[in-house]
């Protein structure tokens, strides 16, 4: 089937839920969040078989919370017709709908970016066409499947939801210059593509989050922090943090929190260099060790860790383009440097992010120093800060404040037109119903003559 032809079906599947009131739009965005819940531990098999990426149990996690803590997010919103009404404003808003969205998805979250994406289109009565990575088609492509099973035995169009096959890059730029609306989840190019359509976009930028170890954290909670963030799914995750800073006089009580954790730490000079051998090449990452277990890395390198390991920490000596271990590795690595005070912490965070990647996106901060929360909260440019909590749950889990996402916007630091996570209503049109105001207009000359 043709991208046009595709187009066309999701049109006709739009027009067909036109008239649907706000609670069956949203049986249909729970009954496909079941669906995945129910498939939970076929797709995440089929994930890890398909993409050689991440770990099984964890992909089993991501599909149920994210099918679950979506819907919690987004069950008592408005979303249909009058969504909110501000009678001192005299102002009532109204949603539309965008129509036809093109979501463009990784190889990393082959089931839970489509199903993100999808529950968050729904909610605003739109249809959903995915461009699949190709090395995760098949497990997009199953995804799809069930949650357009979901749809039929409900009584709606399965077109709302459909996924492009054999993909090509013509098929992916047909895709967005046709749709109404694209949301593209991958790298700087991907981006780039997206914003060059001729078609509004959300674009989403690299991660590669620094984290910075305050002074008087608790140093056990911070090495058991660090295992979730970087140990998830292989680190796999964009939001996950790469840069550890600590303070140089907590180095070897530090060290030893991380080693109790099951952390394998490698601070010898020689045994960092074997990691940044194998890992880069050219300044580019290698592509055959992103998400394989830690046990995998460590044996390229000429070492023998313990299978059950999760995380390996490399020592390094310089911040930045310093040190191509600063750059994003995408695997169960994470990489150490001391400061002396915090201010230089954040300092190296910035110069970081500038140099190797990932301004804009995410960095970690754990501290009980409210002055130094605000601090980074200023000086960092990224679009989340977060506290005393595993980077990865920039995604928006019911942990924290920020809306449930499977596409993080970057800002304008990371060449993207949205600072924050992406959610149901930058997917919907909100018109504004404007009445007269009973108030006295300001008088200028009162103003601005004293």
């Amino acid at each position: 089937m043709t991208i046009q032809e595709k187009i066309e079906r999701a049109r006709k599947a739009f027009a067909q839920i036109s008239d649907y009131t706000q609670e069956q739009v949203d049986q249909l965005v729970y009954e496909s969040a079941k669906i995945i819940y129910k498939n939970a531990v076929p797709l995440a098999k089929l994930a890890v078989e398909e993409t050689g990426l991440g770990k099984f149990e964890d992909k089993i996690g991501k599909n149920t919370d994210t099918a679950a803590v979506f819907w919690d997010y987004l069950k008592d919103k408005k979303s249909v017709g009058i969504i909110n009404e501000i009678p001192e404003m005299g102002i009532i808003e109204v949603a539309h709908p965008v129509g036809v969205i093109g979501a463009i998805t990784p190889a990393t979250n082959p089931t839970v970016t489509p199903l993100g994406n999808f529950m968050h289109a729904l909610k605003g009565k739109n249809a959903l066409i995915i461009s699949p990575a190709p090395r995760a088609e098949k497990t997009t492509t199953n995804t799809v499947e069930l949650i357009r099973e979901a749809l039929e035995k409900n009584g709606a169009p399965k077109d709302l939801i459909q996924v492009v096959d054999e993909i090509t890059i013509e098929k992916s730029r047909e895709l967005m210059e046709l749709c109404d609306l694209v949301v593209a989840t991958g790298g700087p190019g991907l981006t780039k593509a997206a914003y060059s359509s001729g078609t509004p976009a959300y674009g989403v930028g690299p991660g590669n989050p620094p984290v910075i170890l305050d002074r008087g954290y608790d140093l056990e909670t911070a090495a058991k922090l660090t295992l979730i963030a970087v140990g998830s799914d292989n680190g796999i995750l964009c939001d996950g943090d790469n840069l550890l800073l600590y303070p140089q006089e907590t180095e070897s009580n530090f060290f030893h929190a991380l080693k109790e954790e099951g952390i394998i730490l490698y601070d010898r000079k020689d045994d960092v260099d074997k990691f940044r051998e194998v890992l880069f090449t050219d300044g580019k990452v290698n592509s055959n060790l992103v998400g394989k277990d830690a046990k995998v890395i460590a044996k390229e390198a000429g070492f023998s860790i313990p299978n059950t390991t999760k995380v390996i920490a490399v020592k390094i000596d310089g911040i930045g383009k310093e040190d191509v271990l600063n750059k994003e590795i995408m695997g169960p690595i994470v990489v150490l440097k001391s400061y002396d005070t915090f201010e230089e912490a954040v300092d190296m965070a910035v110069t970081n992010m500038k140099e190797s990647g990932g301004i804009g996106h995410t960095a970690g901060l754990f501290s009980h120093n409210q002055d130094h929360i605000r601090y980074a909260g200023e000086k960092l440019p990224v679009a989340r800060l977060l506290i005393n909590q595993p980077t990865p749950d920039a995604w928006g889990p019911a942990t924290n404040g920020l809306s449930p996402a499977v596409s993080e916007g970057c800002g304008t630091w990371g060449n993207n037109i949205l600072a924050g996570n992406v959610d149901y209503i930058h997917l919907i049109n909100v018109s504004k119903i404007a009445m007269p105001l009973d108030v006295k207009v300001p008088d200028a000359d009162h103003i601005f003559i004293k």
